[in-house]
């Protein structure tokens, strides 16, 4: 429990309880023999008082009342000493999982509320395999104490249920089995019903129904020993930050540990202790891609590893059919080809072949293990058919063929599948009238280009960077001029020319 000063928990404020379940004569039994020794008898008495304050055939909420009650049901003091007290025994309940508190912050009294939500003891199965439980309970009592309370849990099976040789069989009948439900009416009125007045405490929602990140979600896991810690208690009552933080972390699906860690970052808070957006946002798009970049990397691995292990128990491999390609469907078959096989037999090798084998075939030696890692990455992540990745294959190894000066990188061939993606190319038809499609936008682009190119200003080769200018020629056909034409020229230009020698004696 963290307060930070003791008039913040006092005997004067009002507190309820919350739980969700019932304890078993096996969770009595946990609280007694292995929780009471690792915490004390004052806290499980603590515990207890808190559980009865519920009915103990109901869950929910009890009733709002003043702390005094506590102070004065476990015999504690109402002073400075009594408070210590009563936050060291819930701190230790807390700190074995089986208290959390909240306070609530009452805007009509200007001060604080608590609750205490009981949490059930775990099972001794549970209990025993949490590792860090295990070893403090070991210091409280030792280690032949620890097995003897671990043994007193269990009962032994029978001897004959314990042999080798009995094979176990499970004869259980599933609920769809014994039971029919009427699916095709749906009781919205029913269904509302149950949310309203259900017990379970349900995750907080906005407006649209996305789940939010709470400030006690924040303020719970945020170190108490950070730079940023003073910027993100204000965050309490600081509705708007919050939204802040909510978008960010709706947008980039982070979670609010993935939170606490970017809201401790240096320059995350301005200097008057708001979240700057551009910032937060930069640094969390950096986490959502390195997040999914080692998604990518486990599908990949678990991917190799299943086909592995399903190559290894396979007694016979599974061959799939041979599928046909219809006449329509063919591509032309590559320069390198030719002299290998004919295009019946390069279209059915497009169809049904693996990719890494026909890579194979595109190369005299080894394929180059960087292509290797592009195709794998759209196999494995971008999860496009096989024969999609062949066809897509085809299309790269035709345009170097070609003469084109585009290099097949990773970016490039990314770009491509992207865009295959996005169009939903899915088969091997669609693939190849994508191909076809982009084949024919370069081919107009091609055909477009040298009348594009007589319409720039000299931008080829052996051309000047001026503008071409159409020079008039004489062709023969416009005749003589007669002498009045002349005149009547010659007496314009020398209108002209007094005009402008009027023009410059005028000027200062």
């Amino acid at each position: 429990m963290h307060i930070s000063h003791l008039h913040h928990f006092t005997e004067h404020h009002r507190y309820c309880v919350s739980r969700e379940f019932g304890l078993s004569p096996v969770d009595e039994r946990m609280l007694s023999s292995i929780y009471q020794p690792m915490v004390g008898a004052l806290a499980i008495s603590l515990y207890r008082l808190l559980y009865s304050h519920v009915p103990a055939e109901a869950i929910g909420y009890s009733a709002a009342e003043p702390q005094r009650r506590l102070f004065l049901t476990l015999g504690v003091e109402p002073n400075e000493k009594g408070r210590r007290t009563m936050i060291e025994q819930a701190s230790k309940l807390e700190a074995v999982g089986l208290l959390q508190t909240s306070r609530v912050f009452i805007p009509e009294s200007e001060d604080y509320m608590y609750e205490y939500e009981l949490l059930s003891p775990l099972s001794p199965s549970d209990f025993f395999a949490t590792q860090h439980l295990t070893l403090l309970l070991r210091d409280k009592v030792g280690k032949f104490a620890v097995l003897s309370l671990r043994e007193q849990f269990w009962g032994r099976e029978p001897e004959e249920w314990s042999r080798g040789a009995v094979g176990k069989e499970n004869i259980s009948r599933p609920f769809y089995d014994i039971f029919e439900l009427n699916t095709h009416v749906i009781d919205y009125e029913l269904e509302q019903a149950l949310t309203e007045v259900a017990a379970v405490r349900q995750p907080v929602k906005n407006g649209e129904g996305k789940l939010e990140i709470g400030y006690s979600d924040i303020i719970l896991r945020f170190p108490r020993e950070s730079v940023n810690r003073a910027h993100v208690e204000k965050l309490r009552f600081d509705y708007e930050q919050m939204g802040v933080i909510n978008y960010v972390a709706h947008k980039y699906k982070l979670s609010a540990q993935d939170i606490c860690r970017l809201l401790d970052e240096d320059g995350i808070f301005g200097p008057d202790g708001d979240v700057l957006l551009d910032e937060l946002q930069h640094r969390a798009s950096q986490h959502f891609r390195q997040n999914m970049k080692r998604q990518e990397q486990r599908e990949a691995a678990a991917a190799k590893v299943v086909s592995i292990r399903a190559a290894e128990q396979a007694e016979e491999p599974i061959v799939p059919d041979e599928q046909p390609v219809e006449m329509e469907y063919y591509v032309e078959v590559p320069p390198q080809f030719l002299s290998k096989c004919d295009i019946h037999q390069y279209n059915m090798m497009l169809r049904n072949e693996p990719y890494t084998r026909l890579l194979q075939t595109f190369f005299p030696g080894a394929v180059p293990g960087q292509l290797l890692d592009i195709f794998e990455k759209i196999d494995l992540n971008y999860k496009l058919p096989g024969e999609v990745i062949n066809i897509l294959i085809h299309y790269l190894m035709a345009m170097v063929a070609s003469g084109g000066e585009q290099r097949i990188n990773r970016n490039f061939v990314e770009a491509i599948a992207s865009n295959m993606l996005v169009k939903q190319v899915n088969s091997y038809e669609k693939a190849v009238r994508y191909i076809r499609d982009q084949s024919k936008v370069k081919g107009k682009a091609a055909s477009g280009a040298p009348g594009a190119r007589s319409r720039s200003y000299g931008k080829g080769a052996g051309r000047s960077g001026k503008p071409e200018i159409q020079i008039a020629l004489d062709d023969g056909q416009s005749g003589a001029v007669s002498d009045e034409e002349f005149a009547a020229m010659m007496q314009m230009a020398a209108d002209i020319k007094a005009s402008k020698k009027k023009g410059a004696a005028k000027s200062p």
